[in-house]
C-alpha cells in the first residue's frame, strides 16, 4: 500500500510540520492524562494513548473499535510492578510521539512511537536501570485475542458490528522480551517494537498468505531506524504542499497544521464500501471508550457533506492524485436521486447537502478537468437529481430534515411556530427552502457547467440555465430587503423565516448579493446584537430568541453537552464561508472591508490553538460564540477549509485557464512568502515584503512586480505536462 501523494517531489519545497508544530503534551480535555498521537495509517490510528510503553489505550482501525491495546512493556523488580514515579515528559509531533518516564527505583525509559501508513505500529525503547536492584522487562499483548508462538504474537477478532475481521502481529527485536528481559544495575537496553495490523473482508481469519504477510511487516518494524524511516515517510507526504511563511508565526503554524489535518484524516480503508482513498472529518469522537464497544456518532466514515471542504485546500497540493481520488469516492455512495450518502464500511447512512461540483471545478482549474471525467456523470446526476426531487418550479431545494444540510436545529424550521420548547414535537416544525442549499444547488449547477466546458460536453448549457434560475429565485425570494438578510422560507407557503441564520451570508460568498445587499450583510456582521461576539461567527444572531452561544434549546441539551447544535455556537465550517464571503466583498469594494476580514481571520485562526496559545494545535468541531471555549472534544477536526483562503486572498493568488492574478488583501502582514503553489502543472510563487513590493513567478521565471500591496496579473501559457 503506497504512500499517497508521493510524486514529484523536491527536498527544498514543502511545510515542515514537525518544526513548526512540535509542542508539549496533547491530550482530549475530557481524558485528562492520556495522550494524543500525530501519525495515522491508512487503516490504523490511536485515539488516545496512556503513558505506557507501546500502544495502550483508545486504538481504532477503519472505523471506532476502541481496541485497547496492540502491546506494551512493563517492569517488574522483585515481583512487584515498578510503578510510575510522576507524569511522564511528552514530546508531540505530528509525525511521532517521545514519551519520557521514570519510574521507581532509579529506572526510566525513552519512547519514540510512529504509525507508518502501511498500518504497522512501531515503537523505538530505551530502558536504562540507575538503581541498585535488577528488573525484569516483558512485553505483553492482549491474550484475549493474540497468542505467543515462535517469538511473535498473532491473533484477529471479528467485528461483526463492521462487516470485518482485525488481525494483528506483533514483533520484538530480542525474543527474550517475551519472557522477561532482565536488566541489571547500571546498564541500559534498547528495545524495538513492532505491531502490524490488517483487515480482511468477513468474519473469518486471515489466509495463510495475509497472516505471513502481516507478520513480516511486524518483522520489518522491529529492524533498526524503523522509526526514523517512517517519520521520514510521513514527514516527505509535505513536501508537495505549498509552502508559506510570513511575519505572524501563528499563521505559519496554522497553516501547517491545516495541512497536518488533511494528511491525519486521510485513509484509505480499501473494504466493504469505502474504496480507495477517502477523507475522514475526523478520527475522534462522541462516543463512549469501552473497549470493543464503540456507541455513539463518529467521524472516521465518509461523509459527503465534508468532501468539498476538504477538495478545496487538498486542490492546492501539488500531486492532484488524492484530490481526485478523494472526489472520485462520491459515485460509489450515491443515491437514485442523486444525492451523495454517507457511509461506513458495511452500512449506507444519510445524504448530506454539499456543493462537490463547485469543488470539483475550483479543483480542474488548478490541475485541469481531464483527471474528473469520470466523476463528471455524477456530478450531473447530482443537480439534476435535487433539480427533479427536491425543487418545485423556483428551482429552491426544500429541505425536510434539518440535520441534513448538517446545521442542525437552526432556529428557522421552528420560528413560524415561535420556537416551541420541544422542537423534536413535529408539530411544530416547517420544511424550508433553505438558503444554504439553494447556494450549494447553484454553484453545483456553475461547477458542473464550468466542468462540462472543459471536457467539450454538450451539457454545459442545461446546467447553466439552471444556475440563472437558482440565483433568480434567491434574489428575488429570499432577500428581505426590510431586514437587510437572505432568510430560509416556508416549503408551503414561501412566507420568510425572519431569523437570521448564519446562511444568510452564503449568497455574498456566491457571488449573489448586488452592492446594497453585501453592505446590509456587512453591517450585520459588525452588529454587537447581531453576529459580532467575541468568538465569531455565531450559527444565529445574537437577539434570536433561542439563541444559546454554547448550544442547548432553551436549557434543555437535546444531545448532550457536546451536541452539535446550531443556534449560536460558532463552527470553522461557516467561518470558512463567512471569510471567503467577506474576501470577495473586500476585493468588490477597493479594499475597504480588508480590516474585517483580518478581524474574522485572526478570530478563526485563533480557534486552532489550545487557550489561543498559537502554540498546541486543537481544532474542534465548535465554540462557545462569546468566549471561544471548544464545546466539543474531537480534536484534529476536518471540516472546514482554511488554506485556499490563505492562497487566495493572503497571498492573494486566482488561477483562472490562462492567467494569473493576486490581489492580496491586507491583514497586516510586513512580509509574506508563498511558495511551489499548482497551476496547471506550473509552480507559481508570491512574496511581498514591504518597502520591497509584490512580485509573483512562475516556474521560477521573474513575471510582475509592484512597489506595493495590489494588484498583478500575467499570462498563464496553458497547462504544462509533468
Amino acid at each position: 500500500m503506497a504512500e499517497p501523494g508521493a510524486a514529484g517531489r523536491e527536498a527544498a519545497r514543502g511545510v515542515d510540520v514537525d518544526g513548526l508544530l512540535a509542542t508539549g503534551r496533547r491530550g482530549l480535555r475530557t481524558r485528562p492524562g492520556r495522550l494524543l498521537l500525530g501519525p495515522t495509517g491508512a487503516r490504523l490510528w490511536a485515539d488516545v494513548l496512556t503513558e505506557d510503553p507501546g500502544f495502550v489505550g483508545v486504538i481504532d482501525v477503519v472505523h471506532k473499535l476502541n481496541m485497547p491495546m496492540l502491546f506494551t512493556v512493563a517492569a517488574r523488580r522483585g515481583g512487584n510492578d515498578a510503578g510510575a514515579a510522576g507524569p511522564a515528559d511528552v514530546e508531540w509531533r505530528p509525525s511521532s510521539l517521545r514519551v519520557e518516564g521514570r519510574l521507581g527505583g532509579g529506572l526510566s525509559f525513552r519512547e519514540r512511537k510512529t504509525i507508518s501508513w502501511e498500518d504497522v505500529a512501531l515503537s523505538e525503547q530505551t530502558w536504562r536501570n540507575e538503581g541498585e536492584l535488577p528488573v525484569v522487562l516483558r512485553l505483553s499483548v492482549d491474550r484475549a485475542w493474540c497468542a505467543v508462538e515462535d517469538g511473535h504474537a498473532h491473533g484477529f477478532r471479528p467485528v461483526p458490528e463492521r462487516g470485518f475481521t482485525v488481525s494483528c502481529s506483533v514483533a520484538a527485536s530480542r525474543d527474550e522480551l517475551w519472557e522477561g528481559l532482565a536488566l541489571g544495575p547500571g546498564e541500559e537496553a534498547v528495545l524495538r517494537v513492532a505491531a502490524a495490523v490488517e483487515v480482511t473482508e468477513g468474519l473469518t481469519g486471515p489466509s495463510p498468505d495475509v497472516a505471513r504477510a502481516t507478520r513480516r511487516r511486524a518483522s520489518a518494524g522491529t529492524e533498526p531506524g524503523a522509526v526514523d524511516r517512517a517519520t521520514a515517510a510521513y514527514r516527505a507526504w509535505f513536501a508537495d504542499a505549498p509552502g508559506f511563511s510570513s511575519s505572524d508565526p501563528v499563521l505559519d503554524r496554522v497553516w501547517a497544521y491545516r495541512w497536518f489535518l488533511l494528511r491525519h484524516n486521510l485513509a484509505a480503508p480499501d473494504v466493504g464500501a469505502l474504496r480507495g482513498t477517502v477523507m475522514y472529518e475526523g478520527r475522534s469522537h462522541k462516543m463512549t471508550k469501552e473497549p470493543w464497544r464503540p456507541e455513539g456518532w463518529e467521524f472516521s466514515k465518509h461523509i459527503p457533506l465534508s468532501t468539498p471542504l476538504h477538495l478545496l485546500d487538498l486542490r492546492w497540493y501539488r500531486d492532484g492524485t488524492p484530490g481526485a481520488e478523494v472526489l472520485a469516492s462520491l459515485p460509489a455512495r450515491q443515491g437514485a436521486d442523486g444525492q451523495f450518502h454517507s457511509a461506513t464500511a458495511n452500512e449506507v447512512m444519510h445524504p448530506y447537502a454539499n456543493f462537490a461540483g463547485w469543488a470539483a471545478a475550483r479543483y480542474a482549474r488548478l490541475h485541469g478537468a481531464e483527471a474528473l471525467r469520470a466523476v463528471l456523470p455524477a456530478l450531473k446526476r447530482q443537480v439534476r437529481g435535487e433539480r427533479d426531487v427536491l425543487s418545485g418550479a423556483d428551482a429552491l431545494p426544500v429541505q425536510h430534515d434539518h440535520r441534513l444540510t448538517g446545521k442542525e436545529y437552526q432556529p428557522s424550521y421552528w420560528y413560524f411556530a415561535g420556537y416551541p420548547d420541544d422542537p423534536k414535537d413535529p408539530a411544530g416544525y416547517t420544511p424550508l427552502k433553505r438558503v444554504d442549499r439553494a447556494v450549494y444547488q447553484y454553484l453545483n449547477a456553475r461547477g458542473v457547467a464550468e466542468l462540462c466546458r472543459g471536457l467539450a460536453d454538450p451539457d454545459a448549457e442545461e446546467f447553466e440555465a439552471l444556475a440563472v434560475r437558482v440565483a433568480r429565485s434567491v434574489r428575488d425570494k429570499q432577500w428581505d430587503a426590510e431586514d437587510g438578510f437572505f432568510h430560509d422560507l416556508d416549503a408551503a407557503t414561501d412566507r420568510r423565516a425572519r431569523v437570521r441564520n448564519v446562511v444568510g451570508f452564503y449568497p455574498l460568498w456566491a457571488g449573489l448579493a448586488d452592492p446594497s445587499q453585501r453592505a446590509a450583510l456587512v453591517d450585520a456582521l459588525g452588529d454587537p446584537d447581531g453576529f459580532a461576539t467575541d468568538a465569531p461567527v455565531p450559527s444565529v444572531e445574537t437577539r434570536c430568541p433561542v439563541f444559546a452561544q454554547g448550544g442547548g434549546w432553551k436549557g434543555h441539551f437535546l444531545k448532550g453537552r457536546n451536541g452539535c447544535m446550531w443556534n449560536g455556537p460558532t463552527w470553522p465550517y461557516t467561518n470558512s464561508v463567512v471569510l471567503d464571503a467577506v474576501g470577495r466583498a473586500a476585493r468588490e469594494t477597493d479594499h475597504r472591508l480588508d480590516s474585517l476580514f483580518a478581524r474574522l481571520l485572526r478570530a478563526t485562526v485563533n480557534l486552532h490553538f489550545t487557550q489561543h496559545d498559537g502554540r498546541t494545535p486543537y481544532l474542534v468541531e465548535h465554540y462557545d460564540s462569546r468566549t471561544g471555549e471548544p464545546i466539543s472534544d474531537e480534536p484534529d477536526y476536518n471540516h472546514s477549509y482554511l488554506i485556499d483562503l490563505v492562497v487566495r486572498y493572503v497571498a492573494g493568488l486566482t488561477v483562472s485557464p490562462d492567467t494569473l492574478r493576486l490581489d492580496p488583501v491586507d491583514i497586516g502582514l510586513t512580509h509574506f512568502r508563498l511558495t511551489g503553489a499548482p497551476a496547471l502543472g506550473h509552480r507559481v510563487d508570491v512574496a511581498y515584503e514591504t518597502g520591497t513590493g509584490l512580485d509573483l513567478f512562475v516556474d521560477g521565471e521573474h513575471r510582475a512586480h509592484r512597489a506595493d500591496l495590489g494588484r498583478l496579473e500575467t499570462r498563464l501559457a496553458g497547462p504544462r505536462s509533468a
